[in-house]
């Protein structure tokens, strides 16, 4: 069986580092998701794509052309982005504006010995480039990069100069064209010494000291040059903006003069001294040119260490470019501003502040311009970012926008809603997230985070969603021993409506859901409803102007959204009731499930020992424990019930699995049929055959064998796949013919990758007694690897829909490179 496979969504968190994101002059976004690099459309809200080639942490990233130096290359069709990652390896990056392909062109991995920290590039010409980048080992390096043309078609790169800057590495950096004919290339470098350290040089010469600028009273984070501009007459001169930890924003001003005396300062004011009097600094010299460098401005506005600071894309006319006078701070205070001078006095002021108000992140690690300077991208602590966008006519309105979103760690396991409607997903950064298509947005349906249920103060390890009748209802488990269980209220049932656009799946909610939302604890632990006639008088959090305490914990402001919600409304105003607490196990919960019926929920947890690693049985509702099930000697790693919920399928560290029978009535007991040593290595993943007894187990020792109930009290192996080049972490199985017993089995594997096998039996699925046969399994498809996860892929869970005659499958996986992904599955 032939099969196709169509990306339908990435989510994911950015990583939170300084300098992990820039923003093209194509309009797309490239960041660091773990170890890939993530590019979105700032104009759609969806990551187009995850480019695989990094072995580690991405820690910064770079395009060439930037939106600064674009103006010299207008019409190229090919943009190249630079990105470096935390076992010091450089990756240059080609895309294809026409096509939106990408490949990977070079990678450099023998300079650095340790993390690169910072990227800087600059545009020589239509085929030269050059960057810079600093690493932790405490080495600056200069590159040129030769980009293919017509008779050119590989990239060729080298290394100008190696900068060694001590045991204070830099880890902020800016590259320019230096004013004049001079033909120079201008460096500066900050870093943990507190000075900026000013380098000239060029593409055939080599880079030397020039100066250094003191002033900042703490590490240096950012540094930014315009281009060249003239100001009130004067020759051309440069503007440097500098940011730092010490709070503070400076503009250092680098004036052009031909006289060749080096007594003279260029410029003087007439007035006293006052906010803007010129603070002579060094003068250097760049062949016969000389270059004044005096404080142009000190900007004191951010209450927390200001981590970037940028000059607004300029404005191109034609070949020339226009540099706005007007700059973009990001900062720890959760507010970013923006500065310009004033027309009268040229004093810079704080003329626009955004920011985001929620008590549950620490801030900005950046903020960027949009090439049209008609947007401004944040991307903070919680792996998140934030769109404004100038709705204003006659004067500025800055309004919040979609964005993507997703974890900011490793996302341990995901469910779909019982309907299919959304994907829940869980992860190490503490949070559950409810990921849906948003059907009212014309012929697409992009999907987007609609809700956050969860704001926990433990890593989440899994979760499992109440099948059956009734409202939405969900139990995860954390790294603490009790599992929690979580009601959806009515602002969630509203928004869930006006995302998919039908109320079909409201048909069996009980009308007397009278809890409108939740309120987060002052512990971050338990989340305590928010009753729909409660007469509360809580005023509106979505101010700007808000100063709010983090002594206090505010309400929150449950809402049924119109539209998808952005960071601030997901983080604080979508989160769910916390209706019980399951106590019983012994140790931090590893894995949950629940049967088809929505009558019972097993679950496990970390375990050494035998009276440890028992599963547990909850009845669903009453929520008292039903059963306490032994067999395994340590950790449960994954439970399945069958699709008849006859028996539960659990597999272990122990590398054995088990099979219990399941009891349907009071009466009956739950008991232990089979126990087998499976694998030769710790047994990761199972499945069960969605039309027979059958099922799929995969381990450490890169194989899955597939197992079928025969009878009712022992195991047959039917069949072993091929081996894998790496360990199988997980598995799903969704049937395809019920006549032939044929089926489709993801696996998943260590190192991202997914593969999809056709699997059949070749005759009828029948009863429990009947005699197993051989499992024949074909490879159906093996994912492009720029589809796939960059790490372990931890989940895999099938979701089939019936769309008028046709029936689509959509595949949905998440990994510890951060990410939840959709893929849709059909026949080629």
């Amino acid at each position: 069986m032939a099969l196709a496979v169509e990306r339908e969504f990435i989510g994911a968190g950015c990583n939170r580092i300084v300098n992990n994101v820039s923003w093209g002059r194509s309009g797309l976004v490239a960041f660091g998701a773990q170890n890939a690099v993530a590019i979105f459309c700032p104009q759609t809200a969806q990551i187009l794509t995850t480019l695989p080639g990094h072995k580690a942490v991405v820690n910064c990233t770079q395009w060439l052309p930037s939106s600064k130096d674009a103006f010299k290359v207008q019409h190229a069709e090919v943009h190249y982005l630079l990105s470096g990652s935390s076992d010091g390896v450089l990756i240059v990056w080609e895309m294809d504006l026409k096509k939106r392909e990408w490949r990977s062109i070079l990678q450099v991995s023998d300079v650095h010995k340790k993390g690169v920290t910072c990227l800087s590039g600059l545009i020589i010409s239509h085929t030269t480039a050059m960057f810079a980048s600093a690493s932790s080992d405490g080495l600056v390096v200069i590159w040129e990069l030769v980009l293919p043309y017509a008779t050119l078609r590989d990239c060729k790169i080298s290394c100008l100069e190696s900068l060694s800057v001590g045991s204070k590495p830099m880890v902020a950096l800016s590259l320019a064209d230096l004013p004049g004919e001079s033909g120079h290339v201008i460096l500066a470098m900050g870093g943990l010494d507190q000075k900026i350290h000013i380098y000239l040089g060029g593409h055939i010469r080599n880079f030397i000291r020039a100066c250094e600028l003191k002033g900042h009273t703490d590490w240096i984070r950012s540094l930014d040059f315009s281009l060249p501009l003239c100001l009130d007459g004067e020759n051309e001169s440069l503007l440097l903006a500098s940011s730092s930890q010490d709070r503070s924003i400076r503009i250092w001003k680098m004036v052009m003069h031909l006289s060749s005396s080096n007594s003279q300062v260029p410029y003087k004011k007439d007035e006293g001294i006052g906010l803007t009097s010129y603070i002579e600094g060094p003068l250097f010299l760049a062949g016969s040119t000389s270059y004044q460098v005096s404080l142009e401005s000190l900007l004191v506005g951010h209450e927390d260490w200001v981590y970037s600071v940028e000059w607004q894309s300029p404005f191109i006319n034609g070949s020339k470019a226009h540099q706005p006078m007007s700059i973009l701070s990001a900062s720890m205070d959760k507010t970013m501003m923006i500065w310009r001078p004033e027309k009268n006095t040229g004093i810079w002021v704080n003329v626009v502040t955004v920011g985001e108000l929620s008590h549950s992140a620490l801030g900005f690690y950046g903020g960027h311009w949009a090439p049209d300077g008609g947007s401004i991208l944040a991307h903070g602590y919680g792996g998140s970012f934030h769109l404004w966008r100038n709705t204003g006519m006659d004067f500025e309105n800055w309004q919040p926008q979609k964005v993507p979103s997703g974890h900011f760690a490793s996302v341990s396991d995901i469910a779909w809603a019982r309907n299919g409607e959304y994907l829940l997903s869980v992860s190490h950064d503490q949070t559950t997230r409810v990921f849906a298509p948003w059907h009212s947005e014309g012929d697409r349906t992009p999907w987007h985070e609609i809700a956050r249920p969860q704001v926990h103060g433990h890593d989440i390890n899994c979760v499992a969603i109440i099948q059956g009748t009734g409202n939405h209802r969900f139990v995860s488990g954390a790294d603490e021993k009790v599992a929690r269980v979580f009601e959806s209220p009515v602002s969630f049932l509203k928004t869930l409506m006006h995302a998919v656009q039908k109320s079909v799946c409201f048909e069996d909610i009980n009308e007397d859901v009278q809890i409108l939302g939740a309120n987060m604890s002052a512990l971050g632990l338990s989340q305590k409803p928010i009753y729909m006639h409660a007469n509360t008088d809580t005023p509106s959090r979505l101010q700007s102007d808000a100063s709010n305490s983090l002594e206090t914990v505010p309400d929150a402001v449950p809402t049924v959204f119109t539209e998808p919600p952005v960071e601030e409304q997901l983080s604080w105003h979508t989160l769910w009731p916390e209706s019980h607490k399951l106590y019983g196990h012994g140790n931090e919960l590893f894995s949950l499930c629940c049967d088809h019926e929505g009558k019972l929920v097993a679950s496990s947890c970390k375990a050494q020992s035998a009276t440890v690693a028992e599963i547990w049985l909850w009845q669903v509702g009453s929520w008292k424990p039903v059963g306490r099930l032994q067999s395994h000697n340590l950790t449960v790693t994954q439970l399945e019930f069958s699709h008849d919920d006859a028996f539960l399928l659990s597999v272990s560290r122990d590398r054995h699995f088990s099979i219990f029978s399941i009891g349907k009535s009071r009466d009956t007991s739950h008991h232990l049929i089979a126990k087998q040593e499976a694998h030769k290595r710790i047994i990761w993943a199972c499945a069960w055959n969605p039309f027979g007894q059958e099922f799929a187990t995969g381990s450490r020792d890169k194989t899955v064998k597939i197992w079928a109930v025969d009878g009712s009290s022992s195991v047959k192996q039917l069949s072993i796949l091929p081996q894998f080049h790496d360990s199988v972490t997980a598995l799903a199985w969704v049937g395809r013919e019920r006549s032939i017993n044929s089926g489709i089995l993801a696996v998943g594997m260590d190192d991202g990758l997914i593969e999809l096998w056709s699997v059949s039996a070749g005759k009828t699925a029948a009863g429990h007694d009947s005699e197993p046969s051989a499992f024949s399994a074909v490879l159906s498809i093996r994912f492009d690897p720029v589809l796939c996860h960059v790490s372990t892929v931890l989940r895999l869970a099938w979701r089939e829909r019936c769309t008028g005659d046709s029936r689509a499958t959509e595949l949905a996986s998440c990994g510890a490179d951060q990410s939840v992904r959709v893929f849709k599955v059909c026949d080629y």
